[in-house]
């Protein structure tokens, strides 16, 4: 009976066994894929003839951190190894062995070796890469650089010296006793050049002659090109001088220190130093070049390192001061030597003060400033206006520019104090123009007062030397009074834009200013302080906070606290409470047809079909810069703000305007309005704003006064 297969009583070598595959040929190496060949065991795993087991494992330990790929953690990193082999040499008698270095790198993203030596001159081998063996055997003799095998925990033997080879040593001593025939040095100016070229330092210099005779103090400048180290010294050459204009103080050369040299014979000073000669000169001739130098005279030249402010350089016997240089070269020499004081030496004498030129006084001819221009040159010139300010204060849109006042004349004749006039300041030029609007029943004709052009201050001198003064824009406000060539006016009101404009350049007109104001009221008397605040809370016997404006006038000047009209109008204008009156259409379009009654103007159907034409739509409306350009097409008689106005109030705050109510409302042919009375067109007219009316001032909130000058609002009314 057969034995029962069981272990050890069979000999089937496939008995108990559960690996039957075939190994194959390709296999992961530190996580990259690649062909392992015919290092793979047989069937199941069993060895081959010949092969033998490999440790799945390394000796280390397991490493602790990340399953990251080598050729990813330890990409572009090599361990580097100084080693040597010795080499013997038996056909040579000179030499019996060679010690041949070399430089051994291990790249640890794959575990590879290279080899390299290091390549010597003469040597007669192939040096190089060299084959790495199959079987990896490091002969290392020198510590590695790197701690990475100190972090694997490996124990690194000393380093050790490398062994002496008595040839090399030989060939060594050899070369460094052997001296070349010609020079050996070589001077490399070709880095300086590139890395400076076109950099040049600027000094500023002084030289002072004054002891020879005819000499004076000079001025001049040096230049230190960094690209060859040399010096360049031009002299600074000032218009009627005296002195020709040459082109340079001192040519562009390398500058010596010591100089003037004792003068050197011809070929004292060359490149190369001849020891002997054998022989006829040339062809057959034989000569000994000194490579020692022994005879080589050696010269010190300025360097950038020489020149400071305050040093002195010899520039052939001349001392030139150095006194100061320009912003290049301060920061070239802060970055290379770290120099921050670069304090000038003041050389020049204060310069003497320029004689006063008197001005001969005017002679009547022409203006002041042609006078005072014919005297300034031989060619008289017509005197500059200043460009940039009639730049700036010319109209711009609606940006007039342009102050306006109402005044009256200071006279005492009483048909001349009634009239008014309207007294404009161009900013542009500082010019002045005074208009009378029209007055019914007065027999004054209406039109131009005065000419626009600049107006003198009264009480100067006609004929002087000095410059007239003329009114500025601080010199008009309401309440001043002003003389325009001998006549005096008061003026009483102003614009709204005038008011506006002073408010936003409160800094050019104090008496616009609320903080200046407002300090002269905090100065007055402590009494009058006290009067002030029991006559507002008086005169507000229901404790509303208001009272009008009026009292509130009278009050500051009835106490004299040496506040203008201005300066009141402000203040009121600052704490009041404004209240818009209703638009007058009315009133507008009866003035608006008295203008075109006065015109003889009656296009009125022309404007109507041309506005049905440009209605293309046909729904009665039309924008307002339609209807403007329209009403400028025809000729329109009326004035640009009253135009405006009344426009605006037929679009009744949309885009688009009824143009029929418009065409109604001034036709004065078929919906004639009533007479304009003379007080209601004079008021009409002497109003500048854009609208028919602006808001006025009624009432004056005083509690918000009273907190804001004097710190604390008491309304008690036994103050």
């Amino acid at each position: 009976m057969a034995l029962p297969m069981l272990p050890g009583n069979s000999l089937n070598k496939n008995l108990g066994k559960d690996k039957f595959h075939k190994s194959q040929h390709f296999d992961y190496s530190n996580g990259v894929r690649m062909m392992v060949g015919s290092g793979k065991p047989g069937i199941g795993g069993e060895l081959l003839l010949g092969q033998k087991s490999q440790p799945n494992y390394s000796v280390f330990p397991n490493g602790e951190g990340s399953d990251t790929p080598s050729w990813v953690a330890f990409d572009k990193q090599v361990l580097s190894f100084n080693a040597f082999f010795q080499e013997a040499v038996p056909q040579k008698r000179e030499e019996k062995y060679r010690v041949r270095k070399c430089k051994i790198y291990f790249y640890l993203e794959d575990d590879t070796i290279q080899v390299v030596e290091p390549e010597l001159k003469n040597s007669g081998i192939p040096q190089g890469e060299k084959p790495v063996p199959a079987k990896r055997r490091m002969i290392t003799g020198k510590q590695m650089v790197l701690n990475f095998l100190r972090k694997m925990g490996v124990r690194l033997n000393p380093p050790t010296s490398t062994p002496l080879d008595p040839y090399s040593n030989l060939r060594q001593e050899m070369e460094k006793s052997m001296k070349p025939l010609r020079p050996y040095e070589r001077l490399d100016t070709l880095k300086q050049f590139l890395n400076h070229d076109r950099n040049v330092l600027r000094f500023y210099c002084h030289w002072d002659d004054s002891e020879n005779m005819f000499g004076d103090p000079r001025e001049l400048t040096l230049h230190y090109f960094l690209a060859d180290d040399t010096i360049e010294i031009r002299e600074v050459i000032y218009p009627n001088s005296g002195r020709d204009a040459t082109p340079k103080f001192l040519h562009r050369s390398k500058l010596p220190k010591h100089a003037p040299n004792p003068k050197r014979q011809p070929g004292d000073i060359t490149d190369r130093t001849v020891l002997n000669v054998f022989g006829p000169m040339g062809q057959g001739g034989r000569y000994i070049l000194d490579s020692l130098k022994t005879g080589a005279v050696h010269e010190q030249f300025y360097k950038d390192s020489d020149l400071t402010l305050g040093g002195i350089v010899n520039v052939w016997g001349r001392r030139v001061v150095i006194c100061d240089c320009d912003n290049f070269t301060k920061e070239f020499y802060r970055s290379k030597y770290g120099i921050e004081d670069f304090s000038p030496v003041q050389y020049k004498a204060p310069l003497a003060p320029k004689p006063p030129r008197p001005v001969p006084p005017y002679n009547g001819f022409g203006s002041e400033e042609d006078s005072l221009c014919s005297c300034q040159g031989l060619l008289p010139k017509p005197p500059q206006k200043d460009f940039r300010k009639l730049m700036e204060k010319d109209r711009q849109g609606l940006e007039s520019n342009v102050l306006r006042f109402m005044g009256k004349m200071v006279t005492e004749n009483p048909i001349d104090r009634d009239r008014l006039f309207i007294i404009s300041f161009y900013l542009s030029d500082d010019t002045i123009c005074v208009f009378e609007p029209p007055q019914r029943n007065t027999g004054v004709l209406a039109g131009k007062f005065l000419e626009r052009g600049r107006v003198k201050k009264p009480g100067q001198e006609l004929f002087k030397s000095e410059m007239s003064q003329y009114f500025s824009a601080q010199d008009l406000y309401v309440g001043a009074r002003i003389n325009l060539n001998n006549q005096g006016f008061q003026l009483i009101d102003a614009d709204e834009y005038a008011f506006n404009y002073m408010e936003q350049h409160a800094e050019e007109f104090p008496r616009a200013n609320m903080g200046s104001i407002i300090s002269k009221i905090r100065s007055i008397p402590e009494d009058k302080q006290n009067e002030i605040k029991q006559f507002l809370t008086l005169s507000d016997p229901g404790n509303t906070g208001l009272i009008p404006y009026e009292p509130f006038r009278g009050l500051l000047v009835g106490l004299e606290c040496g506040l203008s009209e201005h300066e009141v109008m402000m203040l009121g204008r600052c704490f009041c409470e404004r209240q818009q009156p209703e638009a007058e259409v009315g009133l507008m379009l009866a003035v608006a047809q008295d203008h075109l009654r006065k015109k003889h103007f009656e296009s009125f159907s022309d404007m109507t079909r041309a506005f049905t034409h440009e209605d293309r739509h046909r729904t009665g409306h039309l924008s307002t810069k339609e209807a403007r350009t329209i009403c400028k097409a025809f000729q329109l008689p009326l004035a640009e703000d009253l135009l405006r106005a009344l426009l605006k109030k037929f679009d009744a705050g949309s885009e688009e305007m009824d143009y029929h109510a418009f065409l109604a409302g001034i036709n004065w042919r078929e919906n004639p309005a009533p007479p304009v009375l003379p007080d209601d067109a004079l008021k009409f007219n002497v109003d500048w704003s854009r609208e028919a009316r602006g808001p006025e001032v009624k009432s004056i909130n005083y509690s918000v006064l009273l907190e804001d000058v004097f710190g604390s609002v008491n309304t008690n009314p036994t103050l």
